[in-house]
């Protein structure tokens, strides 16, 4: 007993033995048991992913993993001018055996030889750079898809959808008819195409006054609900120093074709365009007996008349005709000549590029070649030249004949027509 006392000493009694002992030791436990869990909760808390609280939802970026990409945008791209197609399908990982193939695929569909240089090109890649599928507009409405199936190739013409809208524009003359029609919201090229419709009566250039006025109707063009250009004139009004020209666009029901004429029934088109280029292309150089030329300089006839473009500007036949010929022509180059009806020849010279054939039939606006600066030049232009049984005529100087008047049995279908369109004209539709 002596050697158990002090034991007993240090253990407190009422702590061992009493009901209030043993209810502190059980309430030290209690407590004890509680922290343990608010400690557990609050680890739990914060280690746990916290995705479920809304607020945490929105302050954290989502993580999402798309099970389809979308494909990547076409490359576009235009063949240069000295190029090819092959070269283009070579820049893209075609080899000699698949450019073949391509070409072999796609002929029953179509001819890849009417590829137009500088006209966009689509191509399709896949992750690895492969082209899978290549797109080329056709025209304006119709395209052509080749898809890469194994190692064949799936051509097809695909047409755009495709609406044509009838609109109207008004608007007076304060320094240029572009500009005019621009303060309307429309584009140069509307001016550039009313201004051809009277090239032969009006000189845009030189003849327009303050106060001149112009009404038109016309189509705007639209693919895939995307303004994709302008489509015909209809009917236009211009009013110049005074004096009003008019002209109304008739379709001949038997043949499909269509001309403008004056109310009287006068095609307003002459024999051939003023210009083979855009109307706003500068003269540089007139139609001459005697002038210095500027490389051998000497003073020599210049028998055509030269208007300033960037290389590549298209050229257009000014009337229908037959292709004479295509040949390099010393220091005139590139050169295209064209026999037309009456006994005229028309000859476009220093040609970057010539795109049609001898032989060849082609149609007035027609586009024959690009503008170049091939032969004796010293820059890009066109030298435009015109003969009459083999004697050179000024361009400029020459008052064409209108062409071929309104067919006598269309009389009563166009004075119907002139009447329908002078009505919107008048109603400003």
């Amino acid at each position: 007993m002596d050697r158990e006392e002090p034991f007993l000493r240090e253990v407190p009694p009422l702590a061992r033995r009493t009901p209030t002992g043993r209810r502190l030791r059980k309430l030290r436990i209690a407590v004890a048991f509680i922290v343990v869990i608010l400690i557990t909760a609050t680890a739990l808390f914060l280690l746990l992913p916290r995705g479920a609280d809304r607020a945490d939802k929105e302050a954290a970026p989502a993580i999402s993993f798309p099970t389809h990409p979308a494909p990547p945008a076409p490359i576009l791209e235009a063949i240069p001018l000295g190029t090819t197609l092959s070269d283009l399908l070579a820049l893209h990982g075609f080899n000699g055996a698949e450019a073949n193939r391509f070409y072999e695929d796609v002929k029953p569909v179509f001819d890849l030889r009417k590829v137009v240089a500088d006209r966009a090109m689509r191509f399709f890649m896949d992750e690895a750079g492969i082209v899978q599928a290549v797109e080329y507009d056709v025209d304006d409405r119709r395209y052509l898809r080749v898809d890469r199936v194994g190692d064949r190739f799936l051509p097809g013409i695909i047409a755009y959808r495709f609406e044509s809208k009838q609109s109207y524009a008004t608007g007076t003359i304060e320094d240029i008819l572009i500009n005019a029609l621009k303060k309307q919201g429309e584009k140069e090229v509307l001016a550039l195409m009313m201004a051809e419709l009277f090239a032969w009566d009006v000189d845009f250039n030189t003849e327009l006054r303050v106060g001149d006025s112009f009404r038109l109707v016309f189509e705007r063009n639209f693919r895939e609900g995307a303004f994709a250009g302008y489509g015909e004139i209809l009917a236009a009004e211009f009013i110049c120093q005074g004096k009003a020209y008019q002209a109304f666009r008739f379709v001949y029901p038997d043949t499909g074709e269509a001309d403008h004429f004056d109310a009287t029934g006068k095609s307003v088109r002459k024999e051939f365009l003023r210009s083979p280029l855009p109307y706003a292309a500068p003269i540089t150089s007139r139609f001459t007996s005697s002038r210095l030329h500027p490389i051998y300089k000497v003073y020599r006839a210049h028998y055509g008349v030269d208007f300033g473009a960037p290389i590549g500007t298209p050229v257009r036949a000014t009337g229908d005709g037959v292709v004479a010929a295509t040949e390099w022509q010393g220091g005139a180059g590139r050169t295209i000549k064209i026999r037309h009806a009456n006994g005229y020849t028309t000859m476009y010279l220093h040609l970057s590029r010539i795109l049609v054939e001898q032989g060849q039939r082609v149609r007035m606006g027609q586009t024959i070649g690009r503008v170049g600066s091939s032969g004796a030049s010293t820059g890009p232009h066109l030298d435009y030249r015109i003969q009459q049984n083999g004697a050179y005529i000024n361009p400029l100087g020459r008052r064409f004949n209108p062409v071929a008047p309104l067919r006598k049995e269309y009389t009563e279908a166009f004075a119907q027509e002139v009447a329908r369109l002078r009505a919107l004209l008048d109603a400003g539709k």
